[in-house]
């Protein structure tokens, strides 16, 4: 294992027990990949985030291929078809988060409530109709989902957040349960007011150079990490 993998396997630990810190995962309900090499990185199933090691995180191929006792996350193959259908996205973080996985009870999608949603890169967070976890059908759903989307809900079960990196992945999960706890907050009043397509188009465009800094103070960070 290289110095680049070690990284990896690192960063998805470190990600995973994040979820549970930040409040939008509970136990080991949810699941992380990245794209490494000629296929992905997989947090495994059924370990407890506090007990994995980089040796647990499992390597597998575009075939579905893995070395090793270790299983992966049963929701591999979504992970796997993300990462093959999008080459814009490097990292996908999946969570049982409360509030969003209660709108994909609804069946609803998180319209644009705040502009904030454009950081999933359009004017709404589609919700993916049900199909058993697991499942290459599930799969299927959440690639139409996600047309256009680096986020969705799944109907009856959570969240997919999916980005350049896993840091980015992360952090869009938590933005999906803030919008889905914006929304729920409006029901009872009724349907919430909405941003139009135009405006969050605008939004979209101005987060292409949104929090960026100098090239200077860029590399000054990464050599303090």
């Amino acid at each position: 294992m290289d110095k680049q993998e070690l990284a990896l396997r690192t960063e998805l630990i470190e990600a995973c027990r994040a979820m549970n810190g930040l409040g939008i995962n509970k136990g080991t309900a949810g699941n992380i990949s990245v794209r490494f090499g000629d296929g992905f990185l997989i947090s495994p199933t059924g370990i407890p985030y506090d007990k994995l090691l980089p040796e647990h995180v499992v390597y597998m191929n575009w075939d579905a291929g893995f070395d090793g006792d270790v299983r992966p996350s049963s929701e591999w193959r979504f992970h796997r078809d993300i990462l093959q259908a999008r080459e814009d996205l490097n990292a996908v973080v999946h969570t049982h988060s409360t509030n969003a996985t209660s709108v994909s009870i609804l069946n609803r999608d998180i319209p644009a409530v705040h502009y904030a949603i454009a950081a999933a890169g359009g004017p709404s967070i589609r919700c993916a109709p049900y199909e058993i976890f697991g499942s290459q059908e599930l799969a299927d759903r959440i690639i139409i989902a996600l047309e256009g989307r680096r986020a969705c809900l799944l109907a009856h079960h959570g969240v997919i957040a999916a980005h350049v990196s896993i840091g980015r992945a992360l952090s869009l999960a938590v933005t999906v349960e803030e919008l889905a706890t914006h929304y729920l907050n409006c029901l009872p009043m009724g349907e919430p007011p909405v941003l139009t397509d135009e405006q969050i188009a605008d939004v979209v465009e101005k987060f292409k150079t949104y929090g960026q800094q100098s090239a200077a103070t860029e590399k000054s960070l990464k050599a303090a990490e």
